[in-house]
């Protein structure tokens, strides 16, 4: 290997500026430029100079969603990188926290749960997407997905049939939407429609007047946190939801 491509990466994530983007997205989310721009205190366009360069280098990978540009990191390998140089900077002498960076709406009951389109937004969506492909029963892939033979599995666990989804349609069964507040993937598609119609249905969550939020029902909790599995549900509600 080139020693002069091991120079340039470590010169790259080495500056502290772009360091402190680096880190801010240690969390998995995607932030734009303006949010990293203020993790890293420096203004838009030093900002999206940096960014573009970790872009080129393939240390961060650009995703769009409608008009907006996130950025994220581009690989776990990228993410065990900086894991392996965090380690190591952790026995040096302490410095300052790195900024946690505020996303999506600041309402509790929007964050928590609300309908984008027709499918489920929010905290609770990001940790249903997870539960799914923890079954195994999707699979994420940068900008598609798709569902797997796990599937009946999983959501009939919920008392869910995916019959419905056996229909021909032209419309993606699942997909990856970005979430507004949490930054990771919520699910899209058919499937997405599906869960959030089943949840309405079944009185697991309810519409808040004019809201595009969702509260969550005693009975749509009992069921939920069955299904997400205690560990996932206790980082889903470190506050209690609103109701």
């Amino acid at each position: 290997m080139n020693t002069n491509d091991i120079a340039r990466i470590a010169q790259l994530v080495g500056e502290p500026a772009r360091a402190a983007m680096l880190l801010a997205l240690m969390d998995g989310r995607a932030l734009t430029a303006l949010e990293l721009a203020a993790a890293a205190n420096i203004g838009a366009p030093t900002a999206s100079r940096h960014l573009a360069l970790l872009v080129d280098a393939g240390l961060l990978q650009l995703a769009r969603q409608g008009r907006h540009r996130y950025h994220r990191l581009a690989s776990p390998e990228v993410a065990r990188l900086l894991e392996g140089i965090m380690q190591i900077a952790a026995q040096q002498p302490a410095a300052a926290p790195a900024r946690r960076i505020p996303t999506g709406p600041r309402d509790a009951a929007l964050r928590f749960a609300r309908s984008c389109y027709d499918h489920l937004a929010g905290q609770l969506s990001t940790a249903i997407a997870e539960t799914l492909q923890a079954d195994g029963a999707i699979v994420f892939d940068d900008e598609s997905g798709r569902m797997t033979e796990q599937l009946p599995a999983s959501l009939g666990r919920l008392g869910f049939s995916t019959d419905a989804l056996a229909t021909v349609s032209k419309r993606p069964g699942c997909r990856p939407c970005l979430d507004w507040g949490e930054r990771r993937p919520h699910v899209a598609g058919r499937l997405g429609a599906l869960i959030l119609d089943e949840c309405l249905q079944r009185g697991w969550l309810r519409r808040a007047g004019d809201s595009r939020a969702l509260g969550l029902t005693p009975p749509g909790a009992a069921a939920l946190q069955r299904w997400i599995g205690a560990e996932r549900w206790r980082r889903l509600i470190g506050d209690p939801p609103p109701h």
